[in-house]
């Protein structure tokens, strides 16, 4: 057969690595589907939904080190993708859209699925607020040069997604041409004189405080590094979590509205703040209500993010600099380690004390037998059971309860939604999580009204072999607002499942017995361990259908939404 550009981009994936695409087929882009089965790999894991793709996709990226690849039609494929793509763009996960289009020579005249309200072929545009670059490519010799620069952008500086957007009749086309080579990309970082100066600040601060953001985890040791030599304590937000291990002293816990009051507290009396990798974000930064999380200022801010739009967005920077995370923190360890050593007085044992009281009441629960079961006892039976799992999470008690409360030993076994707070992540990135690890148990904490909104995930998993287990973390309700709504406004209209005034759910369980998968549903506390235990030995799908108790997640720090909400009550 003569090549073709559809051969060509199976070509180019091959050459840079990838063993999985993630998608779903239309008539744009099954031209593309025959290249990659001709090629052989990558492999292509057809889901039932592009938002389950594209998280999938985004769940092998965050646990596999290497982009991931998403492959989705025109039109409604890929406006179907558009949440799960938002949600990688926003925690900085790099992700390679490649999209089928209509025909060149049909463009404007309406074709099957055209977007033209506005500009003819226009789908590219529905990506552009969210991804780093989109292209639309309409010459066959010039695919080869986009698809190499679509890879470079998507990996350059804060790694994010990008899109290609191909016609179907361009994909059809001979093309007779090398993949261009991959560039190599070095990282940005900050020059010698500048981590001294960030040293020296640290070093005769009165009350310093290190704020690890989800750029530095895959920098833990440069982070561990720096906090010791320097004494410094140290705060995370959400997607920091794990980036010291939860014994660590100097470890003082999350910040914001789900964090910890020592956190809070602290971070209030810094009279110098390095962050690294965050953007401060509302919730971990209270709103930024001054004085509940952060006074910046008085307190100095050394800001540090790879991504220059981010030091000064939400505080004023004293010191702001645009570097990768580990580079920046190495030489900033380096400089510190050429000073005298720093103790700052710190009592950290009494730092600890704190901490644990924090959570005295949640460490009753989680040893309770309730029925149905309080939260706490979920995430402690899971950590008994499998502490070596990685959990994926998806939003409410299973996001921020597990940040406020689970050790996480390390990032890679904590992944979350973070920027975006997408409901629907968890279920489907387990699917990505467990095809780009080996050896260790997956995890999905997950609310009922997450899995119920797309169940299809049990059957793609069994069409991939994979075996991540769902504890769906059952109240009948989308949880939090339900909380939310109860609290402020005595309803749970619209936010809790009812059945003749009655709470209600599906079977999930029965629904992955049905697929092929194991399927229990728990009756009683006690039961919850031993169907962990047989879910993971089991080596197949699972869902464990876990009725929970809609209780809160404890929250120390504020949010602005519960003031508006307050203000309407009255």
């Amino acid at each position: 057969m003569t090549a073709t550009v559809a051969d060509h981009v199976a070509a180019f994936l091959d050459d840079r690595g990838v063993d999985l695409v993630f998608g779903l087929c239309g008539h744009t882009n099954i031209s593309l589907l025959a290249a990659l089965e001709r090629r052989g790999r990558p492999r292509f894991v057809t889901a039932r939904h592009e938002q389950v793709a594209g998280h999938a996709a985004d769940g092998y990226a965050r646990s596999g080190g290497r982009p991931g690849v998403l492959l989705t039609h025109v039109g409604p494929g890929l406006t179907n993708a558009t949440t799960a793509v938002a949600t990688a763009a926003f925690d900085s996960v790099p992700l390679l859209v490649i999209a089928g289009d209509v025909p060149t020579y049909l463009e404007g005249r309406g074709p099957h699925q055209e977007m033209n309200l506005r500009r003819d072929a226009d789908q590219k545009s529905v990506y552009e607020p969210f991804v780093k670059r989109a292209w639309r490519t309409t010459r066959t010799d010039q695919l080869p040069r986009i698809l190499a620069r679509a890879w470079d952008t998507m990996l350059a500086g804060r790694p994010g997604p990008v899109l290609v957007s191909i016609p179907m009749d361009v994909l059809a086309e001979p093309l007779d041409a090398d993949v261009w080579p991959a560039s190599a990309v070095e990282p940005p970082t900050i020059t010698d004189e500048l981590a001294e100066a960030v040293a020296l600040a640290l070093a005769h601060a009165r009350r310093p405080l290190f704020v690890a953001g989800g750029g530095t985890r895959n920098a833990t040791r440069e982070v561990r590094r720096v906090a010791e030599v320097l004494g410094l304590p140290v705060a995370h937000t959400l997607m920091g979590s794990g980036v010291l291990p939860p014994d660590h002293e100097q470890l003082i816990g999350m910040i914001g509205f789900w964090g910890s009051p020592v956190a809070n507290r602290m971070a209030t009396e810094a009279d110098v703040i390095l962050a690294v990798g965050t953007r401060f974000p509302e919730t971990d930064a209270s709103s930024w209500e001054p004085g509940i999380t952060f006074r910046i200022p008085p307190a100095r801010l050394i800001h540090i993010d790879i991504d220059p739009s981010e030091p000064g967005r939400n505080y004023p920077a004293s010191i702001a600099a645009v570097s990768d995370a580990g580079t920046a923190l190495r030489r900033i360890a380096a400089a510190a380690g050429r000073l005298e050593p720093v103790r700052h007085g710190f009592d950290w044992a009494r730092i600890q004390r704190e901490r644990v009281e924090f959570l005295e009441d949640s460490a009753t629960n989680r040893t309770s037998d309730a029925y149905p079961l309080l939260p706490e006892r979920i995430l402690a039976d899971v950590r008994r059971v499998a502490p070596q799992a990685i959990l994926v999470t998806d939003v409410g008690w299973n996001k921020n309860g597990v940040a406020q409360q689970y050790p996480i030993d390390d990032p890679s076994s904590f992944l979350t939604p973070g920027g975006f707070s997408t409901m629907g992540f968890g279920p489907a990135a387990a699917l990505g999580v467990a095809a780009a690890t080996k050896g260790r148990p997956v995890i999905a904490l997950v609310g009922d009204g997450a899995f119920g909104s797309n169940p299809s995930v049990v059957p793609t998993a069994i069409e991939m072999g994979v075996a991540p287990v769902w504890v769906v973390m059952n109240n009948s309700a989308f949880g939090t607002i339900a909380g939310l709504e109860r609290k402020h406004y005595d309803t749970g209209y619209g936010t809790e499942f009812r059945l003749d005034g009655d709470p209600y759910s599906p079977d999930f369980a029965a629904w992955a017995r049905a697929c092929g998968a194991a399927g229990v549903r728990i009756e009683r506390a006690e039961e919850l361990a031993g169907a962990l235990e047989a879910a993971i030995a089991g080596d197949r799908p699972a869902v464990i259908d876990v009725p929970m108790q809609n209780t809160p997640v404890p929250t120390p720090g504020a949010w602005d939404i519960e003031r508006i909400y307050q203000m309407a009550a009255e």
